[in-house]
């Protein structure tokens, strides 16, 4: 987990421009400092995430807001990996989508995800919930250490 004197770190997968710059907005005027990587597709996240080439001095996140329609590795097989990764399956994975179908609900949750928010189509509500999934991953939650 981090500690208090640092930045929380957020790994965002998301290939929509407009989501990423959505998500910044809603973050930076939330009560956690924090700074945010993103990806556009599984691919990169992976790599990122295991500091492959290109990524060696990636910073290991605090949390992951995961995007599921992604291209080249969808968000359940991104999801697959991480939690099936032991060093990486204590990160918090936060499913962030457009979805609101049960069975991508339930699917999310097999693989372990840690929660499964869906994306409003309201801007002013997408901000209110981006930020508070934020605070309560960041600064609520008990996390073990790294």
């Amino acid at each position: 987990m981090r500690g208090c004197n640092r930045p929380a770190e957020i790994l965002l997968v998301e290939d929509n421009p407009g989501d990423v710059e959505l998500v910044h907005e809603a973050l930076e005027s939330g009560r956690v400092l924090n700074r945010i990587s993103v990806t556009p597709d599984g691919e990169a996240a992976i790599a990122f995430l295991r500091r492959e080439t290109g990524f060696e001095e990636a910073p290991r996140p605090d949390m992951v807001l995961l995007d599921l329609n992604i291209p080249k590795k969808d968000g359940f097989q991104v999801l697959k990996e991480i939690k099936g990764d032991p060093v990486l399956a204590n990160i918090p994975v936060v499913v962030l989508t457009t979805s609101h179908a049960d069975r991508d609900i339930l699917k999310g949750y097999s693989l372990q995800a840690n929660c499964f928010v869906s994306k409003p189509v309201d801007v002013d509500e997408f901000l209110r919930v981006v930020r508070s999934t934020g605070e309560f991953w960041l600064s609520i939650v008990k996390l073990p250490s790294q």
